[in-house]
């Protein structure tokens, strides 16, 4: 229930931070996973958000309508669509950055350096040992 709680109170207030650019919490989320650099299949787009596929999609379109991302055929997968922040994505990251970093202020201000340290690596933990495999045996 404690991870939930935190979990809650951040994607609340990070709503509300983003709620005046238009682009909600998940939306950063997956901007910001676009902002590392290369560009992603729509496929490795949702394994890096730990989002399901459809959801990927569905917010791509938004986001694609707003000119922050542009999705093409993937150079060598025909079937796959490769997803890239466009020069107005990268724009609009940073400004969305620059509205959370007061919720990140807040979060770190109530632990110290290693505290936050320790807590990121749990948290790893937690996502990587409940992991599920979804092959068919």
């Amino acid at each position: 229930m404690a991870l939930r709680a935190a979990y809650m109170a951040l994607h609340r207030s990070t709503e509300a931070a983003l709620d005046e650019h238009g682009v909600s919490a998940d939306q950063f989320v997956l901007l910001l996973a676009l902002s590392e650099g290369q560009a992603l299949t729509q496929r490795e787009l949702a394994g890096r958000i730990s989002s399901d596929p459809s959801t990927v999609r569905a917010m791509l379109v938004l986001l694609e309508r707003a000119g922050l991302v542009e999705r093409c055929t993937h150079p060598t997968d025909s079937r796959a669509k490769s997803v890239s922040l466009t020069t107005a994505g990268k724009r609009k990251i940073r400004s969305l950055w620059r509205s959370g970093q007061p919720i990140r202020d807040d979060m770190y201000a109530c632990m110290t350096s290693n505290e936050a340290t320790t807590l990121i690596t749990l948290l790893r933990r937690i996502a990587n040992s409940l992991q599920i495999d979804h092959a068919v045996v």
